[in-house]
């Protein structure tokens, strides 16, 4: 029994203080992706989340789907999707919730955090007080946790704020904005004028389900009335939940700081106002059995602070995709702004304008250029308010925390200030580190002078040379153009067949196009164009292309829309080899092509987008000269993903026990071996409700072996569906060779992998 007499001057919590070499606040999806990076890097890591969950907007609190390079797939980022921690969580998500469940997404998420020693989690804790050590300098901050109605005083090196308003950046006293610049400030020809508002809104978002029996609704008195005040109320759909529902907008007028409860409460009225209308307007059929499932309690932010770094992107460093020598990671949303009064404007709820291709992201833009010791990361980073609509999605910050984490352990390790990254070759290490990782910086290959493989003799039992997909029983219907994305060799001339039926007389016209900039697949460029006149009737249609290419790169053979013709397609699908379709995508503003007003600065083009599995598939057709795509020597080329070409090994279709031999003249010493899979970066997870063909993606490798020398298995898998495989030794082996030894497991899909890296 605890009794405490009256105390006249009070008491105070409970405090405990701490200190950490890297004090990350808060956790969502960025933080969290900072806290995992840091501590498998060895730093003593606090994550701070004023939440019961992490996630952030991605958690069950919001329920929104992380999305970034890759669009919806709805672009023409090709194998775009972000790597290191927040793809390993993403691959994770797919392989254990099928179904896009947003608790079990929780689950993961916290998984990944609490396995890592390093960390010290502190959950439902807010940051309200910034020590700092002089003018430029912070030393702590206090936190308190209304659970244990504890405070807590984090010391530490470093920190790194994902809070998303930037409270430790604010408190610190660091440069801020909020709202949208001018068109003059910098040049941005897509800047928004007052009348369509400076900031973007919140949304909440609601669940609903069918129960077996009639369910009636009341609605609470605040919910709105006239549904009609909402200009899109038209394209409320019974059938829509959760973040479809991402027009439920509201704020861009307000301090979305400040007034956050009274957003929280007008997005409440509306939602609530919606169901009423669906559930008792008459206006809907097979509604009495629905009941509402669940809302959120908390609004999904987009937008608020933006601090100030050592550099600011803008709209021209998105869409000219500038080329920056601190490149950390990349980006590839579009320039998404939505208009400041959200659902009851009488605009688009969005208006999207994309690249021709990924833009990389800078360090300077993740540095204060006011706070010597503090990185920004999340939606806060150094960014223009019309760069900030593509760099503000999750998959992005949470790619860019990864980078600063990785910053964070350099500077720790050569104790030097962020700003010193930039000099005396750390940030040529820091890029490295970075790849290695798994980050993929573009053009940036992996540096292999540290990688034992170099001076192995690498043999293969066989290499997949493409002279042919075969034929299946489905046909394609060119109703919309498609394209067979191929990475073909400069200076030679290329024949292709293939299986074609026309319902008419009519002609096929095949294209062979190319992307302007080296890189890009936007296939702006058309190099060559041939009209071959066709009977009613099935054909093989031969192509033999005159021109060739100045560069290795990736090309798009190209066969234009008409619906009086079908080709023949393939049941096989290779790693870095797709179709592509000039289709539609109007989750991302995606008609087929885009076509912005004159005038902001955005470019016209075609887009040329994959379906996904388990549609999509390769065309059927043949090659001359056969394609040389996946030599073993690319296991060594430092491209951990494809880019101008597969930069993959893959195994004959024939080879039924497939396996990679490296010989050296002395024996080695190895402690670690890595190996990066094919998780087929092309591909989309959104990690909530929507539901994806694959529990494991078809073109990672499930099952294999490691032999030594001597014949004895040094490490085994089975059931892999990872793109990063990390295999440490505690005992180092030490051998003449190793031989990996592959299962195969599907008829039609050769078994492949980007790299190796033995040290």
């Amino acid at each position: 029994m605890l009794i405490k007499n009256f105390q006249k001057t009070g008491r105070v919590n409970k405090t405990v203080e701490f200190t950490f070499d890297l004090v990350v606040a808060g956790g969502g999806m960025a933080g969290s992706c900072a806290a995992i990076t840091a501590a498998r890097e060895g730093l003593k890591v606090a994550l701070v989340q004023d939440r019961p969950v992490l996630g952030g907007n991605a958690s069950s609190e919001v329920r929104l789907w992380i999305l970034g390079a890759t669009s919806h797939m709805g672009n023409n980022n090709r194998w775009a999707r972000e790597g290191g921690v927040i793809d390993e969580i993403l691959i994770e998500n797919l392989y254990r919730n099928g179904d896009g469940n947003a608790l079990i997404f929780d689950t993961i998420v916290l998984e990944k955090v609490i396995e890592e020693p390093n960390i010290t989690l502190l959950l439902n804790t807010a940051v309200y007080e910034v020590i700092k050590k002089d003018d430029k300098t912070i030393e702590s901050i206090r936190a308190f946790c209304s659970q244990n109605s504890t405070s807590y005083i984090l010391n530490s090196t470093l920190f790194c704020d994902s809070t998303g308003d930037g409270i430790v950046s604010f408190l610190a006293g660091a440069s801020f904005r909020m709202g949208a610049e001018t068109k003059e400030e910098f040049g941005e020809l897509f800047a928004p004028d007052q009348a369509f508002g400076e900031l973007l809104g919140h949304s909440i978002y609601f669940y609903s389900k069918k129960t077996d029996h009639p369910v009636k609704y009341i609605p609470p008195s605040y919910a709105l009335k006239d549904i009609k005040e909402l200009s899109r109320y038209k394209i409320i759909s019974k059938d829509d939940q959760g973040c479809r529902f991402w027009w439920l907008e509201f704020g861009g007028r307000l301090d979305t700081v400040h007034d956050t409860e009274k957003i929280k409460w007008e997005l409440w009225k509306v939602v609530y106002g919606i169901w009423n209308h669906i559930k008792n307007s008459g206006e809907y059929e097979d509604v009495d059995n629905l009941t509402l499932e669940w809302v959120g309690t908390i609004p999904g932010k987009r937008e608020s602070r933006r601090f100030e770094g050592l550099y600011m992107m803008k709209q021209q460093d998105v869409v000219e995709q500038t080329v920056f020598d601190d490149a950390i990671a990349f980006g590839g949303w579009a320039l998404d702004l939505h208009p400041a009064d959200g659902v009851y404007s009488a605009l688009p709820g969005c208006t999207q304008y994309h690249s021709k291709g990924i833009y990389a992201l800078p360090l300077r833009s993740y540095i204060s250029k006011d706070i010597r010791n503090l990185f920004f990361a999340g939606r806060i980073i150094s960014a223009s308010h019309v760069a900030f609509g593509s760099t503000r999605v999750m998959a992005t910050c949470a790619f860019g925390a990864q980078a600063v984490a990785m910053a964070a352990s350099h500077c720790i390790e050569k104790k030097i200030n962020p700003s010193e990254l930039l000099l005396n070759g750390h940030l040529e290490a820091l890029q490295e580190r970075l790849n290695y990782s798994g980050q993929s910086i573009p053009g940036i290959p992996l540096n292999q002078g540290n990688n034992l493989l170099s001076t192995a003799k690498i043999e293969a039992t066989s290499v997949y040379t493409l002279d042919k997909l075969s034929g299946s029983d489905s046909w394609f219907h060119l109703k919309t153009g498609v394209a067979q994305l191929l990475p073909l060799q400069k200076d030679t001339q290329y024949t292709f067949s293939f299986n074609v039926l026309a319902t008419c007389d009519t002609t096929m016209q095949v294209e062979l196009r190319t992307s302007e900039q080296l890189g890009n697949y936007t296939p702006d460029k058309v190099n060559e164009v041939q009209k071959i006149p066709l009977t009613e009737g099935d054909h093989k249609v031969e192509v033999a292309f005159q021109s060739r290419l100045t560069e290795d790169q990736y090309t798009f053979v190209t066969i234009i829309q008409n619906s009086d013709l079908k080709v023949l397609c393939s049941e096989e699908r290779l790693t870095g080899v797709v179709t592509v379709f000039n289709g539609k995508n109007k989750a991302v503003n995606n008609n087929g092509k885009q076509n912005p007003p004159e005038g902001i600065g955005i470019d016209s083009f075609e887009f040329w987008i994959p379906e996904r599995r388990p549609k999509g598939q390769n065309l059927a057709f043949s090659v001359t000269p056969p394609l040389n795509l996946y030599a073993a020597e690319n296991l060594l080329n430092g491209y951990t993903r494809p880019f101008l070409k597969t930069n993959a090994w893959a195994a004959a279709l024939y080879d039924t026990k497939p396996a990679i031999s490296f010989k050296w003249q002395e024996k080695q010493t190895i402690n670690a071996i890595k190996i990066f899979f094919d998780t087929d970066f092309d591909h989309a997870l959104e990690s909530v409700l929507m539901r994806h063909h694959d529990q494991v993606i078809p073109f990672v490798v499930r099952d294999y072996d490691i032999i030594d020398n001597t014949g004895e298995i040094v490490f085994s898998k089975r059931g892999n569906y990872q793109t990063i495989n990390q295999i440490s030794f505690d005992d180092p082996i030490v051998t003449e060779s190793l031989t990996i030894k592959f299962q195969t497991q599907k008829a039609n899909v050769p078994i492949s992998l980007f790299q190796i890296i033995i040290k």
